[in-house]
C-alpha cells in the first residue's frame, strides 16, 4: 500500500502577503535539490513577480471546461496523478471548482493527491478556515463562501504563517503589487483597512499558536510524557470562591509577567454534585479580574480537589501552581489531616507550588454538619417504617420459628435495616439496626424472652447491623445530595439562559431580570426600588409585608416579598443582583446620554448660526451695501466701467447672501427633521451624470470608473445630485491643473459606494473632524469659494437616505470622499417605497452639524440642479 503524501500549508492573514510567491520559491529550491516538482495550478492574479517565479518549473496543463458559455480553467487532477511527481504545488486550497468537476472543492482534489502518495504544498488565507469564517466576516464585513474544514488543515504535517506587517501590505497594495490600479482605492478602504489587517494577522497567529499547542499535547500523549516542558511559563491559580481569590490572582499575574509571554490560568474545582462553590458572586468578580489581567478562567469537576488541580495543571503543561494558605486553624488541621495545599505540593512533581499568605489564613474552625441531604419528611418516614416494620416482621417470623431458621431470621432483619436506610437515611437506619438486634436476641435466640449478650458473636452481629446501616445511609445521602444539586444546577442554568434570552430578544433588561427572579424564586412579589420609587416589579406585594432586601450596585435595592430564602438561594440571588445593578447602570447612562444629546446638538447649531451671522452673513451684506452706496453717492460721475463693476459686486454679494440663506434653511430642515424625501430606485450613474452636467465638467476634468454593474439604491435623485455637486466642485477646485478628478462606483457587502477622488494637497487625518463643522473652510478666505455649508448639507442629505459620507486619504496624496448607500433589495424596496415620498427621513440629532468636507481644504455651496444620463461600465474594483 502506498504511504499517504505529506501536506504543507502556507497560511496568510490576507491576500497579497506572499503565500504563492513563497510556495513557488520553495518549489524552485526543491527542484534544484533534484526533487520531482510540478505546478498543479497557480493563480498569479496578474502579478509580474509571481508569474516570473513560475518560469523553469514544470506545469501540468490545466483542464478547460465550459459553463454557461464561459470557459473555466481548473487543475487537471487526473493528469497530475498520471504524472505522479514527488511534490505538487497547488494554489488556493479553498477554491471552488467549476460545476461538473469530480470534486466540489480544491482541497478535496488535494486530498486525492495525498492519498496517491504525492506530497503537496498549498496556500490558504485565514478567512477561508471554516471555524473562523464568521469571525472574519464580523471583522471585515465581507462574507466568505469558500472554506476549508479545520479537520483537514489540522491534519497537515506542516503549517506556516506567511507574515507581513499590515502597513507594509497596504504600501504594496498602493504600489499596485497586489491588485490592478482601478481596484486599489476600494480595497484600501474596505477589506484592507489597517484595523482589519491587524485583527486578521492576530487571528492567524493565534490559530497557529493553538495548532502548535495541540501538536505539542498530541506528541506528549503519544510518548506518555507527563513531566512539564517549559516552552513558556504557565501559571495556574487555584480559586475556591473565597475572599483570598483576588490576592492569589494578582500574585499569579506578577509571576507570569516576570517571563515574557507567560500565560495566566485560573481554575476552580467544583464537586461532582456541584455544591462546593462557596460564593458564586465572588467567583464571578474573580473571573472578571482574570480577564482584565489577560488570563483565562477554567472550571473542572472533581471530588478529590488536590488530584483535580494537579491533573489540570499537567494537562495545560503548567510550570507553576499558586494556592492560598489554608483558612483552617491548627486545631482543625490536627483533626482533619493535611489540607489541599500540602497534598498538592506532595503530588505536583516537577510543577512549582507557591503557597501565598492572605488575611483569611488560619482563621476558621467549623464542625462538620450532622444533618444529611435528605429532607425531614423522609427521615420521619424512615422512623415510621422502622417502628411499624419491626413488629410486623417479628410476628411473621415468630409463626414459623424453628432452631434451623435463625439464618433466615437474621437476613430478614438485615433487609429491614437496609430498607429503612434507603427511606430515611442514617438516623432511622441506626435506630432500626439497634431495634432489630434487640428483637432477635429477645424472640429468636435462646434463652428467648431475655436480652442477654453472652456470646461475643451476638455483639459482633449487632455491630455489623450498625455498620451496614451507616454505609447504606451514606450512599443514600450522597445520592440525594447529587440529585438535589443536579436539580438546582439545572434551575440556575435555566434562569441564566432565560435572562440572556430575554435580553437578546430585545426585552427591557431590568424588567426581564425581575420577571425571571419572580418565576425562579417562587415568591409572590419582586421589585426594584430607587428610594420610594418602583423601578420595576413583578407579582403582587402585600401591604405591611417584611421583604428580603438586597442592595444593588450603583444605588437602589432589590426586594423579594412573601417568602424567606435559603442560603443557597441567597447565593444565586446575589449573582442576579449583580446583573440587575449593571442593567440599572446602563439604563441610567442611556437616559443621561439621551438628555444630553439634544442639548449638545442645540449648542452646535447655535454656535454655527452665530458664526454665520458674524462672518459669512456680514461680509456679503457689507459688500452689497458699499456697492449700492457708492452707486448712489457718485451719481452720474462714474464711468460706465466703474458703474458696471459696482453693480457686479452688488449682484455677486447678494447672490452669495441668497445662497447662504437658502443653505441655512436647508440645514435647519435637516436639523429639525422635516426634510422631505422622494425616494425611488436610483442608478448612481444617473446622479453622477447630472452632477457633471450641472458643473459642466468633461472627460478632461473627470475620469469615470463606474463598476456597480447596474446595482441600484433607494434614494432621492435630486438630493443625491446636490451632494455629488458639492463633492465634485471641491475635488475639481483642489486638484492640480491637468490632473483629472476620479469618480468610481463599487459594491461591497450590502453597500454601494461612490468615491470622489482628488490628488490635491489633502487634509491631515487629525483635522478630519474639523471638516465636519458647518461654516468651516479650513483656511479659505476667498468670498467666491463657498460659504462652508455645502458639505454640511451633503452629509445631511446622504444620512437622510440611510447612507454615510466619510473622508479618506487618497493613496499618493489628496482626499477621497466616500458616499456609502445601502444596496436596494426587493424587500427593502417594497418596505420603503410606500412611505418614500411622504416620510420625513432624518439623521440623528446633530448630524447636520457634523459635516464631512469633500476634498482639498474647503467646501462648496449647493447649486441649481440639472438632470442627465451617462454611464460607463467597468470591472469590479475589489474582490473580497
Amino acid at each position: 500500500m502506498t504511504a499517504p503524501g505529506r501536506l504543507r500549508v502556507l497560511l496568510g492573514a490576507a491576500p497579497g502577503v506572499g503565500k504563492t510567491y513563497r510556495m513557488l520559491a520553495e518549489g524552485r529550491r526543491l527542484l534544484a535539490e533534484g526533487r520531482d516538482v510540478v505546478i498543479g495550478i497557480v493563480e498569479t492574479h496578474g502579478r509580474a513577480a509571481t508569474a516570473a517565479m513560475t518560469e523553469g518549473l514544470p506545469q501540468v496543463p490545466r483542464l478547460r471546461t465550459r459553463y454557461r458559455d464561459v470557459e473555466l480553467e481548473e487543475m487537471d487532477v487526473a493528469a497530475v496523478l498520471e504524472r505522479a511527481p514527488d511534490i505538487a504545488l497547488v494554489d488556493e486550497l479553498a477554491h471552488t471548482n467549476a460545476p461538473g468537476s469530480e470534486h466540489e472543492k480544491r482541497w478535496e482534489d488535494v486530498q486525492q493527491l495525498l492519498a496517491a502518495g504525492i506530497d503537496v504544498i498549498s496556500t490558504v488565507n485565514i478567512q477561508h478556515i471554516e471555524s473562523l469564517n464568521d469571525v472574519v466576516e464580523r471583522i471585515t464585513g465581507a462574507p466568505q463562501r469558500e472554506t476549508v474544514p479545520d479537520r483537514f488543515l489540522r491534519g497537515a504535517h506542516q503549517i506556516e504563517v506567511v507574515d507581513l506587517a499590515p502597513q507594509v501590505l497596504r504600501d504594496r497594495l498602493s504600489e499596485g503589487l497586489v491588485y490592478p490600479a482601478e481596484r486599489v482605492d476600494a480595497a484600501l478602504s474596505n477589506y484592507f483597512r489597517l484595523g482589519n489587517l491587524t485583527a486578521l494577522r492576530e487571528l492567524a497567529l493565534l490559530w497557529l499558536a493553538d495548532e502548535v499547542d495541540q501538536a505539542l499535547m498530541h506528541y506528549r500523549r503519544e510518548h506518555d510524557i507527563n513531566g512539564k516542558w517549559e516552552a513558556r511559563e504557565r501559571v495556574v491559580v487555584a480559586l475556591t470562591g473565597g475572599p483570598e481569590g483576588e490576592t492569589l490572582l494578582r500574585r499569579g499575574a506578577r509571576v507570569a509577567a516576570r517571563s515574557a509571554g507567560g500565560d495566566l490560568l485560573a481554575v476552580h474545582v467544583i464537586a461532582q454534585d456541584g455544591v462546593r462553590t462557596e460564593n458564586p458572586a465572588a467567583l464571578a468578580q474573580q473571573r472578571a479580574l482574570v480577564e482584565k489581567l489577560g488570563g483565562t478562567y477554567h472550571q473542572v469537576a472533581g471530588d478529590d480537589v488536590p488530584a483535580a488541580l494537579v491533573e489540570f495543571a499537567r494537562s495545560v503543561n503548567a510550570t507553576q501552581l499558586v494556592l492560598g494558605i489554608s483558612r483552617r486553624s491548627r486545631l482543625a488541621a490536627a483533626f482533619t489531616g493535611p489540607g489541599i495545599g500540602a497534598t498538592v505540593t506532595k503530588e505536583s512533581g516537577e510543577i512549582d507550588v507557591h503557597m501565598v499568605a492572605h488575611a483569611q489564613a488560619g482563621g476558621q474552625f467549623t464542625l462538620p454538619p450532622l444533618g444529611g441531604a435528605l429532607s425531614a419528611r423522609r427521615r420521619v418516614l424512615g422512623f415510621l417504617v422502622a417502628l411499624l416494620g419491626g413488629p410486623v416482621l417479628t410476628v411473621a417470623l415468630a409463626g414459623v420459628r424453628s432452631p434451623d431458621a435463625i439464618t433466615s431470621d437474621v437476613l430478614a432483619y438485615q433487609l429491614l435495616v437496609v430498607v429503612v436506610a434507603l427511606v430515611g437515611g442514617i438516623w432511622p437506619a441506626l435506630f432500626a439496626a439497634v431495634l432489630s438486634g434487640l428483637t432477635l436476641d429477645y424472640f429468636f435466640i435462646d434463652p428467648i424472652h431475655t436480652i442477654t449478650i453472652a456470646d461475643p458473636l451476638h455483639l459482633l452481629a449487632l455491630i455489623l447491623y450498625t455498620v451496614i446501616a451507616a454505609l447504606v445511609s451514606f450512599v443514600v445521602d450522597r445520592a440525594a445530595r447529587y440529585t438535589r444539586a443536579a436539580r438546582r444546577a439545572a434551575a440556575e442554568s435555566e434562569l441564566i439562559q432565560s435572562i440572556a434570552g430575554s435580553v437578546l430578544r430585545g426585552e427591557d433588561a431590568v424588567q426581564a431580570l425581575v420577571d425571571r427572579a419572580h418565576e425562579v424564586f417562587r415568591v409572590p412579589g419582586v421589585r426594584i426600588m430607587a428610594g420610594d420609587t418602583v423601578v420595576a416589579s413583578a407579582g403582587d406585594v402585600e401591604p405591611g409585608d417584611e421583604p428580603t432586601v438586597m442592595p444593588l450596585d450603583g444605588g437602589g435595592t432589590l426586594e423579594l416579598h412573601g417568602g424567606h430564602l435559603a442560603s443557597s438561594e441567597r447565593r444565586l440571588l446575589s449573582v442576579v443582583a449583580v446583573q440587575m445593578g449593571a442593567a440599572l447602570e446602563r439604563q441610567r447612562l442611556q437616559a443621561v446620554a439621551e438628555e444630553i444629546e439634544p442639548i449638545a446638538a442645540s449648542d452646535r447649531v447655535r454656535g454655527a448660526l452665530l458664526s454665520a451671522l458674524s462672518h459669512d452673513l456680514r461680509r456679503p451684506l457689507a459688500s452689497a451695501t458699499a456697492a449700492v452706496g457708492g452707486l448712489r453717492a457718485a451719481g452720474d460721475s462714474l464711468t460706465p466701467e466703474d458703474r458696471q463693476e459696482l453693480m457686479d459686486t452688488a449682484d455677486e454679494s447678494l447672490a452669495a447672501l441668497a445662497t447662504l440663506v437658502n443653505d441655512l434653511l436647508d440645514v435647519s430642515r435637516v436639523q429639525a427633521g422635516v426634510l422631505s424625501l422622494g425616494t425611488t430606485p436610483t442608478d448612481p450613474a444617473d446622479s453622477v451624470a447630472s452632477a457633471l452636467d450641472e458643473l459642466q465638467l468633461g472627460p478632461s476634468e473627470v475620469r469615470l470608473d463606474l463598476a456597480h454593474h447596474g446595482a441600484t439604491v433607494l434614494a432621492d435623485p435630486v438630493l443625491l445630485q446636490r451632494a455629488l455637486v458639492n463633492l465634485l466642485a471641491n475635488a475639481e477646485r483642489h486638484t492640480p491643473e491637468g490632473v483629472p478628478v476620479s469618480v468610481t462606483t463599487s459594491t461591497f457587502a450590502d453597500r454601494l459606494e461612490i468615491r470622489v477622488i482628488d490628488h490635491g494637497p489633502g487634509i491631515a487625518p487629525e483635522r478630519h473632524d474639523e471638516m465636519f463643522v458647518p461654516f468651516q473652510r479650513l483656511g479659505d478666505t476667498d468670498n467666491t469659494t463657498g460659504l462652508g455649508l455645502g458639505l454640511a448639507l451633503s452629509r445631511g442629505f446622504v444620512e437622510a437616505m440611510h447612507g454615510t459620507l466619510t473622508p479618506e486619504d487618497t493613496p499618493g496624496g489628496g482626499l477621497t470622499m466616500v458616499v456609502s448607500l445601502p444596496l436596494l433589495t426587493e424587500r427593502a424596496g417594497a418596505d420603503r417605497s410606500e412611505a418614500g415620498a411622504a416620510r420625513a427621513t432624518t439623521p440623528q440629532a446633530g448630524s447636520a452639524a457634523e459635516v464631512t468636507v469633500s476634498s482639498g481644504a474647503g467646501t462648496a455651496s449647493s447649486s441649481p440642479r440639472a438632470r442627465g444620463r451617462e454611464g460607463v461600465p467597468g470591472e469590479d474594483p475589489h474582490r473580497g
